[in-house]
């Protein structure tokens, strides 16, 4: 039986939450103008830049959340000693985002992705990045940052994009020494560690991940069993306690010791799904922290996930929003 939510309670027991964000950190730019020809040059269109952007991107969109209900983040990631980590520790500097473990390593590029937009419509991207997994001394360094913020958190986000933050050396390490204090720890995997993250309290994949991460192409994303099932085997194999999958359009459905619980989407004037799944695993977090019943973690992650799609870019969930929003289905 699924319990009542005291809903005003939760939302101001989520103010001061401390949540440490470990993995991969970037900055996400925007070079944003009108396109009314094409180049003489060659067959590609001419944008007549108007302005640009800078944004947080990766664990710094999951911070950005975590940041707007009330909690506070902190960032544990590697970035490189150039131009671009500056820019990042500057944007990391205007948001009050907690940066003292970050680390800086003149052996690593700091990931940057640059967007160019014409007229509404992404044209091109380009990523200036190291994918590389870190070395053994940058790895040591990033661990010692680690264990030095864990004991003061309630909360862990493992935000993996495969940039090479987080690798097979150290995933289990961080995770072992969270439940040691009973730290709780929630994941947003990639493939290629996917089978890394085991023994974690909440694991949070994608349709598209779960089944490229167990290799099931064959699961059915309008068959509840077909996908009850795929939690059960990913279960099985890494022995998290619930698993939390987020189906687009469809929704979300969480898992409880063998009981489901599936939110429906709500129905939105969609705008850009970009950074829908850094809410939902901020969101998710802090409930979890929290420790709330299972059904209410998909509920409300998946209604945030929902509100920030009807915004334009990556832009953090509206606290005071979510709450009315929620008020109307919790009351």
């Amino acid at each position: 039986m699924v319990p009542n939510l005291d809903l005003k309670q939760t939302f101001q027991n989520f103010d001061g939450l401390r949540v440490l964000i470990i993995g991969d950190l970037m900055v996400d730019n925007y070079i944003i103008g009108k396109v009314e020809r094409v180049s003489p040059e060659a067959p590609v269109p001419v944008v007549d830049v108007t302005h640009y952007d800078s944004r947080l991107g990766g664990a710094g969109n999951v911070a950005l959340n975590i940041k707007a209900m009330g909690g506070i983040p902190i960032i544990c990631s590697v970035i490189g000693k150039d131009k671009e980590g500056e820019e990042l520790k500057g944007l990391l500097e205007k948001e009050g985002i907690y940066s003292k473990a970050l680390l800086e390593s003149d052996k690593r590029k700091t990931t940057t992705k640059t967007r160019v937009i014409g007229n509404n419509h992404q044209l091109l991207r380009f990523d200036y990045e190291v994918k590389s997994d870190l070395d053994t001394v940058d790895s040591f360094l990033l661990e010692e940052h680690f264990l030095r913020e864990l004991e003061s958190c309630n909360v862990v986000i493992f935000e993996d994009y495969n940039k090479g933050v987080l690798h097979k050396g150290n995933i289990q390490k961080f995770i072992s020494k969270a439940n040691e204090l009973g730290i709780p720890t929630v994941v947003d995997p990639k493939k290629s560690n996917f089978k890394e993250y085991k023994n974690t309290s909440l694991f949070k994949p994608n349709l598209k991940e779960m089944r490229e991460g167990l290799r099931l192409d064959e699961v059915n994303s309008d068959s509840l069993d077909d996908i009850e099932l795929a939690i059960a085997t990913l279960e099985a194999e890494l022995h998290n306690k619930r698993t939390l999958v987020t189906l687009s359009e469809r929704g979300v459905i969480i898992s409880d010791n063998g009981n489901y619980f599936r939110k429906p989407a709500h129905i939105r004037n969609i705008a850009d799904v970009s950074g829908a799944g850094d809410t939902v695993i901020a969101i998710a977090s802090l409930c979890v922290a929290l420790n709330l019943h299972p059904s209410h973690i998909a509920e409300l992650s998946n209604l945030a996930g929902g509100l920030v799609c009807e915004k334009r870019g990556v832009v953090p969930v509206d606290k005071e929003v979510l709450f009315i929003e929620a008020n109307k289905i919790f009351n």
